[in-house]
C-alpha cells in the first residue's frame, strides 16, 4: 500500500483507491541491471611501514604496484596511512607538512607540497590517498607505535579546510581514522556525517572527487548509518579493529607475526550484507596476506575470504618484497571476478553441515551464477556438501561446479556436491545452475476520480510500502526496479519491518523513460514468512520505484 509521511489522511485521500498487485513470475526482463563502483583494490602504508611513512616509500611502493603486475590485475590505488604528517599547522590553520619527508620530486615543484607525491603517483596511472583523524588528535599521539606521538594529527574544527587541501593536492582517496573522535566521546554518526558534507564541499569547489572511507573500528555499528551519511555516499566503512599491528622491518617490533584467526575474527565482523549494495562496502581492515605469520594455505584462505565478501582488497605487505606464490593469489583473475562482481553484494552463510563447517554464499550478476566458500574451521579434514536448494537455484537443473583456485571444473550434477576440505582450510567454487522462481511485486499505483492509474514517485514526506512480501530465505535477494530520470544518482531507504533503515543508491536510468535495477540484500525475519518492506525519500524528485522482486 502507498502512505503518507505521518500515516495521517491528507486532503483528497479518501477519493483515492490504493492498488498493490502481486504475482509469481520472473524478475522483468526489459529492467537492466544498472552499473555500480566496484570495491577498491590498493595498497595502505600502516601495516607495512607504521608512522614512518614518506614519498620515496610511497613511490617505491607505487613502482612496485606496476612491476608486479598487480595494477595491470586491478589494483591502483597507493594510500598513504597515519604518520605523514606530525600534526603542525601555520598561523592560518594550514596543514604543515616535514620537508625532508616530503620533498620536490621535479622541477618546479616545493619540498612540503603533498601534491608533489600525488604527481607522481598519478604519472604512474595510479591512485592516491591520504589519512587524517575525526578528532583533534591522531591515532599516532595514543599509540604511535614507532618514534614519537604528534598531538594535534586530526582534522576536528578544520574539515572544510583539510579536505579542501586533500582535494586540491589532488588527492583520490580519504581514509578517516577514529582514535581523536573516541578520545572525545564523540558520536560517529555526527561526525562522520559532518566530514562528508565537508568532502562534498571540496568535490564542489574543485571539480575533484574524494573517496571516502571511514574507519571508527565497528563502534555505534556504522553499517547502519554510513550508507549516505550526511547526504553523501561514504564509500567504505570499517566494521572491525585492526588484524595486526604494525610489522616493520628492521625495527622494534619487526618480530611481530599476523594471526589467522585475527583474519578469521575481522572477517566475522565484517558480514552486514544488509548494508552492502549499489557501491556501498563493509571493510574489514587491510589485508596481512604476505605478511609473517600466515602460511602460503592461510594466505589463500584469506584472499578467499576477502573475495567472497565482497570486500577492499587493500594490500598491507611490503610490495617490494612479495613472493612469486603471494603475487599469484592476490591476481588470480577468477577470485577477482569474485570480489569486483557488478551487483557488489556479499558472501551470507547458507548452511552449516556441523560445528564450523560453513558454507557461504555470494550471489554473482549473471543470473545462476554463485560464489561458494566451503570452509573448514576445525582440526579435523571433513566432508562439506552444497545443496543446490541452497543457493537458490533450481534441484533439477544442470549444475556446474569449478574450483577456482585449481582452475579446475568438476563436473556437473541435480542436487549437491560433497567436497572435502582440510582442516583450517577453504574451498572456493564457482557454481552455475538455473535461478528457482522469483516472486515479484509490481508498482504501487493510485487510480484517480477519472479511473486512470498512475505510478506515484518516491518524494518527500512519502513512504512507499510492499505488503505481504515473502521469500525462502531468511537473508532475501532483492530486486529493485526504477526510474531515475535524474543526471545524478538518487538516494532512498529500505526498511524492512520497521528495523534501521539502509540507504539505497538509485543511479541515473535514462531521460527516456527506461527502466534500471539494482540488488540489495535484507533479513527478513524468518525465511517464508510474510514481510513489509518500506521506501522513504528525504527529499529527491524524480525517483520512481516500479517494482521489487524477491529470490
Amino acid at each position: 500500500m502507498f502512505k503518507f509521511g505521518d500515516r495521517k489522511a491528507v486532503p483528497g485521500a479518501l477519493a483515492l483507491v490504493i492498488v498493490i498487485w502481486c504475482a509469481s513470475v520472473q524478475a522483468q526482463s526489459t529492467a537492466k541491471q544498472v552499473s555500480i563502483p566496484p570495491p577498491p583494490l590498493g595498497w595502505s602504508s600502516w601495516n607495512s611501514f607504521s608512522n614512518l611513512i614518506n614519498s620515496q616509500i610511497a613511490l617505491d611502493q607505487a613502482k612496485a604496484m606496476i612491476s608486479s603486475g598487480m595494477a595491470k590485475a586491478g589494483y591502483r590505488t597507493v594510500n598513504i596511512d597515519e604518520g605523514w604528517w606530525l600534526g603542525h599547522r601555520d598561523d592560518h590553520g594550514n596543514i604543515v607538512v616535514d620537508h625532508k619527508a616530503w620533498p620536490a620530486l621535479a622541477p618546479g615543484e616545493h619540498a612540503g607540497d603533498m601534491g608533489n607525491i600525488v604527481r607522481a603517483i598519478h604519472h604512474l596511472g595510479l591512485r592516491a590517498g591520504i589519512y587524517t583523524d575525526a578528532g583533534q588528535d591522531g591515532c599516532g599521539t595514543f599509540s604511535p607505535d614507532l618514534g614519537p606521538g604528534y598531538p594535534g594529527e586530526g582534522s576536528e574544527n578544520h574539515y572544510d579546510q583539510d579536505f579542501l587541501q586533500f582535494a586540491r593536492w589532488g588527492f583520490d582517496y580519504v581514509k578517516v581514522d577514529w582514535c581523536g573522535g573516541d578520545k572525545e566521546n564523540l558520536d560517529p554518526a555526527v561526525q562522520y556525517a559532518e566530514i562528508a558534507r565537508s568532502i562534498a564541499r571540496a568535490e564542489t569547489i574543485t571539480g575533484h572527487k574524494l573517496y571516502f572511507s571511514i574507519c571508527n573500528w565497528g563502534k555505534n555499528s556504522p553499517w547502519t548509518w554510513a550508507p549516505n551519511v550526511g547526504g553523501v555516499a561514504a564509500d567504505i566503512w570499517r566494521t572491525s579493529g585492526d588484524i595486526v599491528a604494525p610489522i616493520v622491518a628492521n625495527s622494534a617490533n619487526s618480530g611481530r607475526m599476523a594471526s589467522f584467526p585475527g583474519v578469521l575474527s575481522n572477517f566475522d565482523q565484517g558480514i552486514h550484507p544488509e548494508a552492502q549494495h549499489t557501491g556501498f562496502y563493509n571493510d574489514p581492515d587491510m589485508m596481512v596476506l604476505g605478511m609473517q605469520g600466515l602460511t602460503e594455505e592461510q594466505n589463500r584462505v584469506h584472499m578467499s575470504l576477502w573475495a567472497i565478501s565482497g570486500a577492499p582488497l587493500l594490500v598491507g605487505a611490503d610490495l617490494t618484497k612479495l613472493s612469486a606464490a603471494t603475487l599469484a593469489i592476490l591476481t588470480n583473475p577468477e577470485v577477482l571476478a569474485i570480489d569486483q562482481d557488478a551487483l557488489g553484494l556479499q558472501a551470507v552463510k547458507v548452511a552449516e553441515a556441523g560445528k564450523g563447517l560453513e558454507v557461504w554464499a555470494k550471489p554473482l550478476a549473471k543470473a545462476g551464477e554463485r560464489a561458494v566458500l566451503l570452509l573448514n574451521r576445525t582440526a579435523a579434514v571433513a566432508a562439506i556438501p552444497v545443496h543446490w536448494s541452497d543457493l537458490g537455484l533450481l534441484d533439477s537443473s544442470a549444475v556446474t561446479v569449478r574450483d577456482v583456485w585449481a582452475g579446475k571444473e568438476l563436473g556437473t550434477g541435480p542436487g549437491e556436491v560433497t567436497l572435502q576440505v582440510a582442516a583450517g582450510d577453504a574451498v572456493l567454487l564457482l557454481i552455475r545452475g538455473t535461478e528457482a522462481k522469483w516472486t515479484t511485486y509490481k508498482p504501487v499505483g493510485v487510480i484517480k476520480l477519472d479511473g486512470s492509474m498512475e505510478v506515484v514517485p518516491l518524494i518527500k514526506g512519502h513512504v512507499l510500502d510492499f505488503a505481504d512480501v515473502a521469500s525462502r530465505a531468511a537473508v532475501a535477494r532483492i530486486q529493485i526496479v526504477y526510474r531515475n530520470p535524474e543526471t545524478v544518482v538518487r538516494f532512498a531507504e529500505l526498511r524492512v519491518n520497521g528495523r534501521i533503515a539502509t540507504r539505497i543508491a538509485f543511479p541515473p536510468t535514462r531521460r527516456d523513460n527506461a527502466l534500471g535495477m539494482v540488488t540489495t540484500e535484507s533479513l527478513l525475519d524468518r525465511a517464508g514468512a510474510k514481510n513489509v518492506l518500506s521506501f522513504s525519500s528525504s527529499g529527491e524528485t524524480g525517483l520512481g520505484i516500479e517494482s521489487i522482486s524477491l529470490e
